[in-house]
């Protein structure tokens, strides 16, 4: 073959899979974390892999349970179904980043515990992030509306009318 014909032949192209990574900051509960990740890792992976905050439950890993819910700039995101390249330099809110920092606890925590709102717990972080979400989104005025904006979140132990109970509750304390 030719030199000038060897100079020609395109190099060889990665492998599939293979993607280099990339370097993020994500701000998460009041704290900034570098992480070197592949790009096509999702938040729920990020949080819990890299940044070692396993509050945040993979369940169905298809955005259908709820359980990996986190608040990002104050709105409910599954993480399962986030990329964390699409939140880098945005706020996001875990479990773990609830408790005030004398250690109290959040209204909604409160309440899951006054009204045995969770059983076994693994649903409970996604469940009390998304009802966060649900007061300040405006869709806690009824138990009917709490019902409806937390179809997404399921619980196998069936703790649904102590969650909407513990919802109203904490809505009083949060916007009284």
């Amino acid at each position: 073959m030719p030199r000038d014909a060897a100079s020609q032949v395109p190099e060889p192209s990665r492998s599939p899979g293979s993607y280099p990574s990339v370097d993020l900051t994500l701000h998460v509960n009041g704290q900034e974390h570098r992480v070197e990740v592949d790009p096509r890792t999702t938040l729920l992976d990020a949080l819990r892999d890299h940044i070692g905050l396993t509050g945040v439950k993979k369940g169905c890993d298809h955005g259908q349970c709820g359980a990996c819910t986190v608040l990002v700039e104050g709105r409910r995101e599954l993480s399962c179904l986030t990329l964390a390249v699409s939140v880098q330099q945005r706020e996001v809110t875990t479990i773990e980043g609830l408790a005030a920092s004398d250690g109290g606890l959040h209204p909604m925590q409160q309440a899951f515990i006054d009204h045995d709102a969770f059983q076994c717990g693994y649903c409970t972080p996604g469940q009390i992030l998304s009802a966060i979400g649900c007061v300040r989104e405006g869709h806690a005025s009824t138990p009917a509306d709490i019902r409806e904006s937390m179809s997404g979140n399921i619980c196998r132990c069936a703790a649904y009318p102590n969650i909407v109970v513990a919802i109203m509750q904490a809505r009083e304390r949060m916007e009284g």
